[in-house]
């Protein structure tokens, strides 16, 4: 038997939760920026109006200003959406003990085993739901209904606001397939491009694509999406409370002012890899690879990404690996405005085990010390807070020092 499966995706969240303090607001484009001030002068979310106007998430105030001059701008409280998101799991929970969050506006649900204690008709369960959600928060959540847990996401993301979607197996073919490859979850950018050069536009051509040559294009990556887009997915929802390990690890950060030269850049970059490499050993996991986003004041962004062996959560080879990435890519003289660092192909800790040769005994004592250091740094930071100790090579300019992970991050 089929399972069934929600996506429940809150509808333009922060917006949403900003506009129950002002309704008077609801019929106005309006959207919520992050602080102008400190260069943090995005649009974070929008309401229904704005997005009529074609305002964007991501884009800067003055591009969403250009289209849509009249539109309301309301400072983010994020702590209030992490509250009303914990609000509206414990909702879920009502239902199922199998609710998996997936960021904070957005969970997946598998009602198999209780869809019977709720009249048996999956869609009529999505509408009261909905209904529920609205009731007693006032938000509204569309939702896909699926076997799978891909299959879901799609149809939350096919219409909103405020609407269910059935994905079966009877009509995925035609709902699903016709949709761009963007749509698919899990298909980045670097994917996607892959793709395209290869006449791989829509969910169908992928779906179509011999198997095995995907493996040699993306490796198993490419084969589990080929997997994904003839309607294969198997990936459980996890139970409620349970610690899913994160996929990848990321900080970035938009500096209060353009980084000049090697020595800022540099300096910027360990700033972030500290606070990822802390919060890989939080996770007890390692990272197998790193990513390196770079921004410019025009913002053009431009990204690599290399393996590392053998795997990490330290600090500094995470720093030098980044460096390196800029260094192969970047011209040092040219202005930064803002850097990501990404812990990837993760594992955990206990599984990252390493080749040992005849050179090697001088290398392991010296990573030995950066382990301990590194886990001092731990202790203290768990003691008296995350600002109280920082490595050597951390910025000292004060606008350099705030570097945190990007508010409603999922890694």
């Amino acid at each position: 038997m089929d399972r069934v499966i929600f996506h429940c995706d809150l509808n333009s969240f922060y917006a949403s939760v900003e506009l129950l303090s002002h309704p008077e607001l609801r019929h106005l484009p309006v959207a919520v920026c992050g602080d102008p001030s400190s260069r943090h002068g995005i649009i974070l979310a929008k309401n229904e109006p704005a997005k009529s106007f074609g305002v964007k998430t991501a884009e800067t105030l003055w591009q969403a200003k250009r289209k849509c001059p009249n539109l309301v701008l309301l400072p983010a409280h994020h702590g209030l959406y992490r509250d009303f998101s914990r609000k509206v799991n414990s909702l879920y929970n009502e239902y199922t003990d199998l609710v998996e969050p997936f960021g904070i506006d957005e969970s997946w649900l598998d009602v198999t085993g209780t869809l019977h204690l709720f009249g048996g008709d999956p869609c009529a369960l999505a509408r009261r739901l909905r209904d529920e959600v609205r009731g007693r928060f006032g938000l509204t959540i569309s939702v896909g209904v699926s076997f799978n847990k891909v299959f879901a996401k799609l149809g939350s993301d096919y219409k909103k606001p405020d609407a269910t979607t059935a994905i079966t197996r009877e009509n995925f073919r035609t709902v699903i397939w016709p949709l761009p490859i963007t749509d698919m979850l899990y298909v980045g950018r670097a994917a996607a491009r892959t793709f395209q050069k290869f006449g791989v536009d829509t969910i169908g051509d992928l779906a179509a694509f011999n198997r095995e040559r995907l493996f040699s294009l993306l490796g198993k990556n490419g084969v589990q999406l080929h997997d994904f887009a003839c309607g294969e997915d198997r990936s459980p929802v996890a139970p409620a409370g349970q610690y899913t390990p994160p996929k990848s690890i990321g900080n970035g950060y938009t500096f209060p002012r353009d980084l000049q030269g090697r020595d800022e850049i540099k300096a910027g970059i360990a700033q972030l890899a500290d606070q990822v490499a802390t919060r890989l050993r939080k996770h007890g996991m390692m990272c197998q690879g790193v990513s390196l986003a770079i921004r410019n004041p025009a913002f053009q962004d431009l990204s690599r990404q290399t393996r590392l062996n053998p795997p990490t959560d330290l600090a500094r080879e995470l720093t030098q690996a980044a460096m390196s990435l800029a260094d192969s890519c970047w011209n040092m003289s040219s202005p930064v405005r803002a850097l990501t660092v990404t812990a990837i192909y993760l594992l955990p800790a206990g599984e990252a085990g390493t080749q040992l040769d005849l050179f090697s005994s001088g290398r392991d004592e010296k990573r030995r010390r950066l382990e301990r250091l590194e886990n001092t740094l731990d202790t203290i930071r768990a003691k008296y807070g995350p600002g109280s100790i920082a490595p050597a090579s951390a910025p000292r300019d004060p606008g350099l020092d705030r570097c945190a992970a990007p508010p409603g991050g999922r890694g």
